[in-house]
């Protein structure tokens, strides 16, 4: 039963990640973590949302007076 998950890697992979990960910043942590990374992520994606409503908006016509 070795399906190939996330990135070509199998189930006892991740396990041991998931276990290093644990022993380096502590379960206490890890949600502040997981906290900082959504929102880093969520403030990537509406930088990007900006970014491409500027692209798609049609520049005004400038007039000399």
């Amino acid at each position: 039963m070795n399906n190939l998950l996330i990135f070509g890697l199998g189930t006892g992979e991740i396990i041991l990640i998931v276990l290093v990960f644990l022993l380096l910043f502590g379960a206490k942590r890890i949600p502040d973590l997981m906290k900082s990374m959504g929102k880093g992520v969520k403030n990537f994606k509406e930088g990007m949302k900006e970014v491409e409503k500027e692209i798609n908006t049609p520049d005004e016509p400038t007039t000399k007076e």
